[in-house]
């Protein structure tokens, strides 16, 4: 284990938070809060931290996968509970167990709150809430990659285990031109995003804070209602983007360079495309009752199955009113989720294509017992460790689902709010069903249920094994 690179790396993200802190410093102070002290105090204690632990570059600087996973495990905690640390001091969000739950919701882009009046935040703190989604979404490591110099190590081991998704591969050569070409790309389609919102009347303090939330398929509205009180056009420009972000990036580099042909290809793509118009036709025919109109009807199940297929988590009706139909399609898309290698949460549509053509495999080989038949995606065979990470990583998922499943229980919640609540979680959308629901929150279960569902938030985000690994003895030895 290469401590001195982990230290280097974990002061490192302290600077990034620090430097990005100054930016909800900047709105208290343009607003007038009273909020400024304390991410301005905040802000100067992560960069104080930082440039301490930086202060010199390690001799050693190559680490491999443990290191890259234990990196980026702690790297998250650290970001969470220095995050949370503006809204216990400015007494935003008084209890630090309430703070660190909102932070961490915030970091993974799950979008889940405690909070019964959003609007009771400052601005600042609500500026903040939504810019963890922008920073968890592409997330943050990649960031450092893009923009500081660390050559000498396999940084490609810190991508493979922040990036969501069965694999992550490189788009060009080097690692650091691959993280700013994904950062350029998040980046123009929130301007875009912003721009849009703009013109359609948004106010600009609410256009750079959906449009975070939105970019980072995060979730956090800053009126009680989500995005329900504004205008259709301001609806479906977000409902276009939910869907857009929840696209494999590798796609939007391939089109970038014109090669259309292979980003077409992708079947993960086709299949992503393929169950939102489904879960949206379907849903649109059996809540039609609820709306003045067909086309009304359309628009409401766009953005919901857009909102929860891509783990957004915004809402703009309470769907849990809806028939239980709807209700257990959108909770069958919180499983499957967006696209590896995009900012949404979910099992991923790659692994369920994977496990489906694993499935349709066995039957074949029932009826053809001498046959030799290769998985394929893309026209290309899909190795045996490929389908094996899938099919281990969906056993630890069932596993931490159903033991965090019985902890919350204890509290007493009905269980259609409790197995919502998991799924919601630990598949990073933000509502769920019952008192989770659009209308409802987290606030009401105990420190430890929440303790357990922030447990389950990192776990989704980070793809269940970094967080593991903080687990496993072997992980801590120096050799």
């Amino acid at each position: 284990m290469n401590y001195s690179m982990l230290i280097y790396i974990l002061g490192s993200v302290l600077k990034i938070e620090g430097i990005f802190m100054a930016l909800p410093t900047a709105i208290a102070l343009i607003y007038g809060e009273k909020t400024f002290a304390a991410f301005l105090g905040t802000m100067l204690f992560c960069l104080a931290l930082g440039i301490g632990s930086t202060w010199k570059r390690p001799t050693d600087t190559v680490f491999y996968s443990k290191e890259g996973f234990l990196a980026v495990s702690l790297s998250w905690i650290l970001l969470s509970l220095t995050g949370c640390i503006p809204f216990v001091a400015s007494g935003d969000i008084p209890s630090f167990t309430d703070a660190l739950f909102e932070t961490i919701s915030g970091f993974t882009t799950t979008g889940a709150s405690i909070l019964n009046d959003v609007e009771a935040l400052s601005k600042s703190g609500l500026f903040w809430r939504s810019f963890t989604h922008w920073l968890g979404g592409m997330g943050v490591l990649v960031f450092i990659l893009a923009v500081l110099p660390m050559a000498g190590g396999r940084h490609m081991y810190l991508m493979k285990a922040e990036s969501p998704g069965p694999s992550v591969s490189k788009l060009v050569p080097r690692v650091k031109q691959t993280a700013r070409i994904l950062y350029a790309i998040y980046l123009v389609m929130t301007i875009v995003e912003i721009v849009l919102l703009l013109l359609g009347g948004m106010p600009a303090f609410d256009a750079v804070t959906l449009s975070m939330g939105t970019a980072g398929t995060g979730g956090f509205g800053i009126r009680n209602d989500s995005v329900g009180s504004y205008t259709p056009y301001m609806q479906n420009v977000i409902t276009i983007f939910m869907i857009l972000f929840g696209v494999n990036f590798n796609i939007y580099y391939l089109f970038l360079c014109k090669k259309w042909k292979q980003a077409l290809r992708s079947e993960e793509l086709k299949l992503y495309f393929g169950v939102i118009a489904a879960a949206i036709l379907l849903i649109t025919f059996n809540v039609r009752s609820f709306f003045p109109s067909v086309l009304e009807a359309f628009q409401q199940a766009a953005f919901q199955v857009g909102s929860i297929m891509t783990s957004t988590g915004y809402s703009t009706t309470d769907f849990g009113q809806w028939p239980i139909f709807s209700q257990t399609l959108l909770l069958i898309l919180m499983f499957i989720g967006a696209c590896a290698g995009s900012t949404g949460g979910g099992i991923k549509v790659s692994r369920v294509l994977l496990m489906i053509k694993s499935v349709r495999k066995e039957l074949y080989t029932i009826v053809h017992p001498r046959a030799r038949i290769k998985i394929k995606m893309d026209d290309r065979i899909v190795d045996e460790d490929t389908l094996r990470s899938v099919n281990i990583f969906i056993g630890c998922y069932l596993l931490i689902y159903a033991v965090s499943m019985l902890c919350i229980s204890i509290d007493g919640s009905d269980f259609t709010s409790n197995f919502s609540a998991i799924a919601a979680l630990i598949n990073n959308i933000g509502p769920g069903l019952g008192e989770v629901g659009p209308a409802g929150n987290f606030g009401g279960y105990s420190a430890f249920s929440k303790y357990v569902m922030m447990f389950d938030m990192l776990v989704g985000r980070l793809e269940i094994f970094p967080m593991m690994a903080l687990f496993l003895p072997a992980t801590w030895r120096r050799q």
